[in-house]
């Protein structure tokens, strides 16, 4: 009898700096997480994509949500955020859908990519205090299963534990700049609960004060392969 071996297409992410990614999933949808591409350390040839087909937003400080306003009003995507600061988008000029507004547990299907809002420790306003709803982690599950975990901004919590449990990521992207999130320390512990082999880091080294290196945390975490892209960079998952 035969062996069908099923081979999964590896998932090209891009960091664009600080705590903006893009990748293509499975189905040839171009995402962006946390669109900020006027940050210090995003390349130039970044700065205008050439598509956009989904974006969605972890929490409300401008350092996230960056510039999912613009990036909309040029491709007119779907932009997944949680209810509160989906509906301030909204009030922005993006369109006031109650379908990509879900609130922490709630999951978001865009033709076939699963977005589902998790907990995460830190706060959430606009620029003038407004509040915005709280942070979230997000966990992305493109159209062949992978999944991806990106905590946004936080420190660690024990309840990582069933967020590794209930959706299995397969790699987690977490913040170790330390000061306004979690440090190496944090997130060597994050990774532990979490379960997973993998991790890509970010929001560290855009300003002086995001003191924590991918160093310290492959040093805090040594049974986890800690993948480092240069900003710009693009790695295969």
């Amino acid at each position: 009898m035969a062996t069908r071996i099923l081979l999964r297409m590896t998932v090209p992410l891009t960091w664009l700096g600080h705590a903006s990614f893009r990748l293509d999933s499975s189905g040839g949808k171009r995402i962006y997480i946390d669109p900020w591409l006027g940050n210090p350390k995003c390349p130039e040839s970044e700065k205008e994509p050439e598509r956009v087909d989904l974006i969605a937003v972890t929490h409300g400080h401008g350092d996230h949500v960056g510039d999912t306003v613009e990036l909309w009003k040029t491709f007119q995507p779907p932009v997944v955020a949680l209810v509160e600061l989906r509906s301030w988008l909204a009030t922005q000029g993006l369109p006031d859908d109650m379908s990509h507004a879900p609130n922490k547990g709630g999951t978001v299907n865009v033709d076939g990519v699963k977005v589902t809002l998790t907990d995460a420790n830190h706060s959430s306003s606009g620029g003038d205090g407004q509040y915005l709803g709280e942070p979230a982690g997000i966990v992305l599950e493109l159209e062949d299963g992978f999944t991806i975990y990106f905590a946004g901004d936080t420190n660690v919590f024990a309840s990582m534990q069933l967020i590794g449990r209930i959706y299995e990521p397969g790699i987690a992207v977490l913040p170790i700049g330390d000061h306004f999130t979690m440090g190496p320390r944090e997130a060597a512990v994050a990774l532990e609960l979490l379960g997973v082999k993998r991790c890509v880091p970010c929001h560290y080294g855009t300003f002086p004060l995001l003191t924590g290196t991918p160093d310290e945390l492959r040093r805090l975490a040594p049974t986890v392969e800690i993948i480092v892209p240069e900003p710009g960079e693009t790695v295969e998952l």
